[in-house]
């Protein structure tokens, strides 16, 4: 024998030659699981592009792999027109929560900025939707609603293709095939659920997004972010209306036009997800991510409201920041506004009790976003359970809930033993808590990363792959000090690393009580999750 190399296979023949094995008593269960690459089964869950298809296309941008899958659509350049073609692709410099609506009806995204953790590549991965995020070679011309990558310029309408498993853009149509999951598949998830120590959960804001979790085997919600309910028709008026207020109690008319919806959103999402654990974490990014930035809708909401335009131009004004990402968001908004904490709560705690009255098994876990001290958590702690024991009184019964908080601000794994006093559990925001300790901005790093990782300044994207020597000492610490005050507390991860296999693998070694990612990741992270068990336990 000269020489071996290992055979090259697609994901689905990969589930079907180890299950094959084990049928036939060639390997055993462990053996099995051992030999699948969970990272491969993305292939059975996504539209992937048509092999020979591929060998005659031209490869125009490199980005990111944000969102794995494949996608071929009309480009368009603003999110409110994402259906003006039956099949397009939203293209834009970087996306915001406003953009909302559009990333859902497009196939697929593409971003100019952004790195593995942007807006786009987050939703876009929640979604299950084709995503290639900081292609910093294209450039784009709202004005002209063009875009030129290669030394050739698109316009809108023309047909492109992105490849979200490996960062590429493609000039024309691809023709894609859907995922062949077959049976094998499903026995491959039988033999994980049983060798599995720590629970899978999904990073859900929707309930359609619970429920395509729950199929894949999510056992609960590890991070329902609230700001994404605020986007949609009516939603937004309100709370537009509640940051132009000028006092508590403007703000408290609007927050009570909010309440329903809220309410309605947490009901629908604690259903899908019935028997398991939802964590809601309260409103996190910055005001002026919610108000209007063009002049027409300023103009429009001014009408609404009764105001001049430069009162709404100056409250924009007002809320600007130098950098919003360390700025007033998080629990600083809830301390600064506490009805908008108490609004939060009373609408969780009210969904909650409406689904018991029904039968419904809701388990709600209230987490307090960006805590870097114990008397942040304090002050955030006693309005919500204030406010549901005043729920509770109004409703005659009771039930039981959460309350902890997101470890994403170094301090707070410093200080976890303080901060554990007040928590039910802990929950690592890795996406931030990356950011914050090696200072790479989440949104800019796709601008250097690359040459780090060609020079081997890096091994790894941090922000695919938890960096273990730096903030996993300081999710070891957390961990640690955390339950060195209360030995039963609960802790998981809901960063992007949720998904990421040896990152779970480390979870897993740390004793973590579970890993939370979005929904079409769910598979990948159960099979890793058992691989680790596994791995540490033999």
């Amino acid at each position: 024998m000269l020489q071996t190399r290992n055979g090259k296979r697609t994901g689905a023949a990969m589930v079907k030659i180890a299950v094959d094995m084990l049928a036939q008593g060639m390997i055993d269960d462990k053996t099995a699981l051992a030999r699948i690459d969970a990272n491969k089964l993305d292939e059975l869950l996504h539209p992937i592009f048509d092999t020979d298809a591929l060998k005659s296309t031209t490869v125009l941008a490199q980005g990111l792999p944000a969102s794995p899958g494949a996608a071929t659509g009309q480009i368009v350049f603003f999110a409110d027109e994402a259906m003006k073609y039956e099949k397009s692709l939203l293209v834009r410099i970087e996306t915001s929560p406003e953009d909302l609506e559009g990333m859902n009806i497009a196939q697929g995204i593409l971003t100019a900025r952004g790195g593995m953790t942007s807006h786009a590549a987050v939703v876009a991965r929640g979604m299950g939707k084709c995503c290639v995020s900081g292609a910093g070679s294209i450039k784009i011309d709202y004005k002209a609603r063009t875009m030129t990558m290669s030394g050739k310029t698109f316009s809108e309408g023309d047909w492109i293709s992105l490849n979200g498993s490996t960062g590429e853009v493609y000039e024309g149509k691809v023709q894609t095939m859907n995922p062949g999951v077959t049976g094998d598949f499903g026995k491959v998830m039988e033999i994980a659920d049983h060798f599995t120590r720590m629970n899978v959960r999904t990073n859900a804001d929707t309930p359609h997004d619970a429920r395509v979790a729950r199929e894949f085997g999510a056992q609960g919600i590890g991070l329902c972010r609230t700001e994404h309910m605020f986007f949609e028709g009516e939603r937004i008026k309100a709370m537009r209306e509640m940051i132009l207020s000028s006092d508590t109690k403007g703000r408290e008319k609007a927050l009570t036009k909010l309440l329903p919806y809220q309410r309605a959103d947490f009901e629908g999402i604690f259903e899908a997800m019935e028997g398991f654990g939802v964590t809601v974490r309260l409103l996190d990014p910055p005001l002026h991510e919610f108000v209007p930035h063009q002049q027409a809708t300023q103009k429009e909401l001014a009408n609404e409201m009764g105001i001049s335009i430069d009162m709404v131009k100056n409250k924009i004004a007002d809320l600007e920041e130098f950098n919003p990402m360390l700025g007033h968001r998080g629990c600083r908004l809830g301390i600064t506004y506490p009805e908008i904490t108490a609004m939060q709560a009373r609408a969780i705690i009210e969904a909650a009790l409406n689904l018991k009255v029904k039968g419904i098994d809701a388990r709600p876990e209230i987490m307090v976003p960006l805590v870097g001290t114990v008397a942040e958590l304090k002050n955030q702690a006693d309005i919500i359970r204030s406010t549901a024991e005043k729920v509770f009184a109004e409703k005659g019964m009771r039930i039981d809930y959460l309350l902890g908080t997101m470890i994403e601000i170094p301090r707070a794994a410093l200080t976890a033993d303080h901060i554990a006093t007040e928590a039910d559990f802990f929950s690592f925001g890795t996406n931030d808590l990356t950011q914050m300790t090696l200072g790479y901005s989440r949104d800019d790093a796709g601008k250097f990363l690359p040459d780090y990782l060609s020079k081997g300044i890096l091994k790894q994207d941090p922000f695919q792959v938890i960096d273990q020597n730096g903030v996993g000492q300081l999710i070891e610490m957390g961990v640690t000090r955390g339950r060195s005050v209360k030995p039963d507390l609960k802790v998981g991860i809901c960063g992007e690393h949720g998904g990421e296999p040896s990152s779970i693998e480390f979870c897993d070694k740390l004793g973590l009580n579970y890993v939370s990612c979005s929904p079409f990741r769910v598979p990948i992270a159960r099979v890793a999750a058992a691989q680790a068990n596994i791995k540490h336990r033999k």
